[in-house]
């Protein structure tokens, strides 16, 4: 039986492809008149040193999803949950995540997503931002609390470094 050997491009193939989807990104950001992905310094960016990598929070929200070919999705609703990930995710990765792309991150209907953020922003894990170009849209994003929080839980619990082979 002949043994494949890995496709030495196959690496750069898939840093050029993440690296296409951010400037996809931006350029859907300019598109919609957003304006370009935020500096560092922006000021819905957490500036804490425990450094999380966008990989193992990716990780970690896939490895949610994956449940649900295994079992029963409903089983492992936790829409709360699904929402400061990936809103963690966006901080980390520098992007604005809408209202109802938050909602969405959730995996549940729109009212339901819809009131698991009101709850969130009610008990100050999040904060909502109006987007300054569009009165009818607001941003969402972490309060520098729960980011500091979910950043901790990443280092002490799932850790920083992606693993190998996963």
């Amino acid at each position: 039986m002949k043994e494949e050997t890995p496709d030495p491009n196959a690496k750069l193939l898939l840093q050029l492809s993440e690296e296409v989807r951010r400037i996809a990104g931006s350029l859907a950001q300019l598109s919609i008149g957003a304006g370009a992905a935020p500096p560092e310094h922006y000021p819905f960016s957490n500036e804490n040193d425990l450094d999380v990598r966008p990989e193992r929070v990716n990780w970690l929200i896939k490895a949610r999803r994956a449940r649900g070919r295994y079992l029963t999705p409903e089983l492992f609703a936790d829409p709360a949950w699904d929402i400061l990930l990936d809103l963690l995710r966006a901080e980390i990765e520098h992007e604005r995540i809408s209202v109802s792309s938050a909602c969405i991150a959730a995996a549940v209907p729109a009212t339901t997503g819809l009131r698991w953020l009101n709850a969130l922003e009610q008990r100050g894990l999040v904060v909502r931002h109006r987007d300054l170009h569009d009165a009818r849209r607001s941003y969402v994003t972490l309060s520098s609390g729960t980011s500091l929080a979910l950043r901790r839980y990443f280092v002490e619990v799932v850790g920083s470094q992606p693993s190998e082979g996963r």
